[in-house]
């Protein structure tokens, strides 16, 4: 796909995350590419608590949205046989080239839209992102490429904010403790502070989505932040930990494709 043919929300993410790859690189993305377990996102929850990946070891795994490829990282060092990291960003990407030179893992990195990675079908045993396609990319779109890049029995993990951290987003300003908006239609969010575009579907929308796309649900884990959290160096403020702590921020989805 090119340029030119890319949905105006895809371009516009691409131009936040050029914008934005110089902070959150000098931030966290080295660091989290060596972090020594598994952590997933903004309250580093140990996979080892949440226990939703699947054995990784001598699959073949594409992770959708890689941005600086630290989830890949993670992947190809738990012994994953293949690991390609799609992402939009040609700056997000060239972190991720660097470190993949740095710390020789021989990752292969797409630049591409992870709606239409045109990587070939059946290719693959995981699927996986992080706050990547799952919230940056239109679910309509790229739950089905995930689905056609799978093979039989092969699955989605995918992280994202869950539906009630969305329902009580303002458009601008930090999650409250009242509703904001509402669920009905819940799907493109366009941020006003700066051009960005978020997808968030409702629960009963994302299963029914799912289901359509040739998947069952395994599991889904509703994250809180611990006692002990602090604030994300690059996300923090959109959410305080005494929200979190009483009411679900995250959610991690896992999938098979019958």
């Amino acid at each position: 796909m090119s340029g030119s043919d890319l949905p105006d929300y895809i371009k516009a993410n691409r131009d936040h995350w050029t914008k934005n790859n110089a902070a959150y690189t000098d931030g966290s993305a080295e660091g989290e590419w060596n972090e020594p377990e598994i952590s997933w996102g903004v309250w580093n929850t140990p996979e080892s608590k949440l226990g939703v990946l699947p054995d990784v070891r001598g699959k073949d795994v594409v992770e959708l949205g890689c941005g600086t490829a630290y989830v890949a990282a993670w992947l190809k060092r738990r012994g994953a046989r293949r690991v390609v990291g799609v992402d939009i960003t040609a700056a997000q990407l060239e972190t991720a080239r660097r470190l993949n030179i740095k710390y020789k893992l021989g990752l292969e990195l797409v630049e591409a839209n992870a709606e239409a990675t045109g990587l070939p079908g059946a290719a693959f045993d995981l699927a996986i992102s992080e706050y990547g396609a799952s919230i940056w990319c239109d679910p309509y779109r790229w739950i089905p490429e995930a689905a056609r890049l799978l093979r039989p029995n092969g699955e989605l993990v995918f992280l994202r904010n869950s539906t009630l951290s969305m329902l009580c987003m303002p458009d601008t300003g930090s999650v409250q403790e009242r509703l904001q908006r509402p669920q009905l239609g819940l799907h493109r969010l366009d941020w006003p502070e700066e051009p960005e575009t978020e997808f968030h579907l409702g629960h009963g929308d994302l299963i029914r989505l799912l289901r359509k796309s040739g998947f069952e649900i395994v599991d889904m884990v509703e994250i809180f932040a611990p006692k002990d959290a602090v604030n994300h160096p690059f996300y923090g403020d959109y959410m305080s930990v005494e929200w979190a702590q009483k009411w679900p921020s995250e959610e991690m989805w896992r999938a098979r494709k019958r």
